[in-house]
């Protein structure tokens, strides 16, 4: 167990037995190299094998789809383009409206603009 505060230093000796010992079969993958050599961090043998070009030895995802999975992926993703577009126009009204009152408000002598708007807010709606 590493001690905290403590940093592990791999010699290149080192470094490339455990990459051959992945290369060769002699270590099923970077999870029983880690297990055998203690080596701690998650990503330490992964770096090593980029390193030394043997990326080849990483796993891999493979990301299996129902065509019903890719269509409503598809949907979801066309829904969140158009929420985010209503959002804009939304946004962009609010502050048209926003300025709107200002120059209305500015237009009437009217100085509070915030009470102004509190005003409007408790009035009930039509």
């Amino acid at each position: 167990m590493q001690e905290r505060g403590m940093t592990r230093r791999y010699s290149e000796a080192f470094k490339l037995q455990v990459v051959r010992e992945l290369e060769s079969g002699k270590l099923a993958n970077v999870a029983d190299a880690n297990r055998r050599y203690g080596i701690s961090g998650s990503e330490t043998v992964r770096k090593w094998l980029r390193k030394y070009g043997k990326e080849h030895l990483l796993p891999r995802m493979i990301r299996v789809e129902t065509p019903n999975e890719k269509d409503r992926l598809r949907e979801l993703k066309k829904e969140n383009d158009r929420l985010k577009k209503t959002l804009a126009d939304t946004h962009m009204k609010a502050v048209l409206y926003e300025s709107w009152l200002e120059v209305a408000c500015e237009e009437f002598g009217v100085t509070d603009v915030e009470g102004f708007k509190k005003k409007l807010e408790k009035r009930p709606s039509k």
